[in-house]
């Protein structure tokens, strides 16, 4: 092993906006809710797996970002590189340390050590992440560069350890929960990863105890759940839920989280329960265009983080990785049970479940699924394809712009569309960029009938439609964007649906049964068939199928949650609304 200290190293330079330097002003601000200190030459300032790490400033002197990172136990800790190390980052004075998990309470997933003797300024994570969340003058320059960090780490293939068989169902398991959820981790493969077989004896690691999961060298996840990983990362806030809360929000897709946020920013307590991934299928958007205030695009991930950052802010209880399973009305209140989570009760809910992208019907297509075959195209899978030929299934905007954004990246793109028309589902500003780039062929009127390879994806056979002809053409990997199913199963019975699965709300259905006369109202616009539970977004009949359409329909339904709450409150004669109008200065917590 080789100490961290030595020869100063070449700071990396800025090229995406991830490395700004502060200004003095800023660095005055922050300095109120912190303390300058000097460093000495290889003192590990943030060490990987650390849960509430602090917030460093540079000052004076330089520091490494790592992996790989061996501190030496003892005070202030020094360190020494391991073998399998690597720098990611050298930062010098006026520059800040950390990434987002440091403002959503996440391990850190690297290490940073001083190089050399020098001076930083030290703010806890609480007081950074309320400096973010308040002041703008300085919030918003650390959170873009957070962002930004976040994928540069993802695509350097940094963070976290998930070692195992590439043909493990549960390790192809964790790798989409860790990708869906925007964690930066990394593969390595039993099947022909030199290093795996040092990991598993550094850790300590049995076979019969994979795939494991390496946050650090002292921290080893062996075959969690993905609740267990869920908590380790921080996506859980709260094991068990002791009190009833205003409103509990089951799906932290778009329509979830609005609807979290503006509830909580009123004053309201609300419980957030996600069975997958926070940001839904949203959340892996490689660029959503047409969302108001954001002419140059923002990224699924990003517009996800940023919601997510709000939830904080306004105190939601969020859990992720826990599906629902029951949810009923008794007593006045709502009880909902849950997998890998314990039961929820509120006096109000809110379903906003989304919607699931169907399988391709394709026999042997399943044993690719998670290897080549891929229902999301975000920075993970892009890493994974390279300059490799991929093709991508669909019609719909999420198909156009997954293969803009893998077009992008160097990959050779085919997009399959079962329709003659480009743009009979997709908005005409993506038809005509997909028309305009020549990295990407479009098949239309074309289906995939077969797909061929050993381990891996290889072929797909085609069957051009209106000639008749079946061409194969290679692939490596394979998307599919086909169409969505409502995910309702588990309200069968609970409250009414449509024929295809979907939420039935206010004028679709009767008005309130006789036996909630009391409430002196009729059914809200967005309330189900159970007075007081209410759907938004994807998962509801009617909905407009769009990012943006879903965040208003979570923003609109907390109107009719407040007027809902109002008069199991105070009685219909006291309401100073009617049928769901808000009043004036939003509402007090209930």
């Amino acid at each position: 092993m080789k100490p961290v200290a030595g020869s100063t190293p070449i700071e990396t330079p800025d090229l995406s906006g991830a490395y700004p330097r502060l200004s003095q002003a800023q660095i005055e601000l922050l300095g109120r809710a912190g303390t300058s200190r000097a460093t000495s030459a290889g003192e590990v300032l943030i060490q990987e797996g650390t849960v509430e790490a602090d917030f460093f400033v540079i000052l004076q002197g330089t520091v490494l970002v790592v992996e790989g990172l061996h501190a030496a136990a003892g005070g202030r800790q020094t360190a020494e590189l391991g073998p399998n190390a690597r720098t990611l980052e050298v930062h010098g004075p006026g520059r800040f340390l950390g990434e987002l998990g440091v403002v959503e309470g996440q391990p850190a997933f690297v290490s940073a050590v001083s190089a050399e003797a020098g001076e930083v300024l030290q703010i806890s994570g609480e007081d950074l992440r309320r400096a973010v969340l308040t002041d703008a003058a300085v919030g918003e320059t650390i959170l873009r560069a957070y962002l930004q960090r976040r994928i540069l780490l993802i695509s350097a293939g940094a963070g976290m350890r998930i070692v195992g068989s590439r043909f493990s169902r549960d390790t192809l398991r964790l790798l989409e929960f860790a990708a869906a959820n925007r964690l930066p981790h990394l593969l390595v493969d039993l099947e022909d990863d030199e290093q795996a077989q040092g990991i598993l004896d550094r850790a300590g690691i049995l076979a019969d105890e994979l795939p494991a999961v390496v946050l650090s060298a002292s921290q080893v996840l062996k075959n969690p759940s993905n609740a267990d990983l869920a908590l380790a990362m921080g996506l859980r806030t709260v094991k068990e839920h002791s009190a009833s809360y205003d409103l509990m929000v089951i799906g932290a897709g778009p329509a979830g989280l609005a609807a979290a946020v503006y509830a909580a920013s009123d004053g309201l307590s609300v419980v957030l329960k996600e069975g997958f991934a926070i940001g839904g299928q949203a959340g892996t958007s490689s660029r959503i265009e047409n969302f108001l205030g954001f002419p140059a695009g923002i990224s699924g991930g990003e517009l996800t983080e940023r919601a997510i950052i709000q939830a904080r802010k306004f105190s939601v209880q969020t859990n992720v990785a826990c599906w629902a399973r029951t949810i009923e009305l008794k007593d006045g209140e709502f009880h909902a049970e849950f997998n890998e989570s314990g039961p929820a009760s509120s006096r109000a809910a809110l379903l906003a479940t989304g919607v699931r992208y169907r399988r391709l019907p394709v026999p042997g297509l399943e044993k690719f699924e998670g290897i080549s075959v891929f229902y999301a195209a975000t920075v993970h899978e892009a890493r994974l394809c390279g300059l490799q030929p991929v093709t991508v299934v669909g019609g719909g905007n999420s198909a156009g712009q997954a293969a803009l954004f893998l077009v992008g990246t160097g990959a050779q793109v085919r997009l399959v569309v079962r329709g003659a028309d480009l743009r009979a589902d997709m908005s005409r500003y993506l038809a005509d960029r997909i028309e305009e780039q020549p990295g990407i062929e479009v098949l239309l009127g074309a289906n995939i009938v077969a797909v061929d390879g050993s381990g891996a994806l290889e072929r797909i056979v085609v069957d051009l439609g209106a000639t008749g002809e079946q061409r194969i053409f290679d692939s490596r990997y394979l998307f599919i964007f086909i169409g969505a199913a409502p995910h309702t199963g588990w309200l069968q019975g609970t409250v009414a649906l449509d024929d295809h699965g979907f939420v039935l709300t206010g004028a679709d259905l009767e008005d309130l049964p006789p036996e909630f006369s009391h409430l002196g109202r009729r059914r809200l616009p967005l309330e189900t068939s159970v007075p007081g539970m209410f759907a938004a977004g994807d998962v509801r009949h009617g909905s407009v199928k769009r990012v943006t359409a879903a965040a208003g329909e979570g923003s609109t339904a907390v109107a009719m949650i407040h007027e809902h709450l109002r008069l199991l409150r105070d009685g219909p004669a006291h309401s100073g609304a009617r049928n769901g109008e808000s009043p004036a200065g939003g509402s007090p917590r209930l």
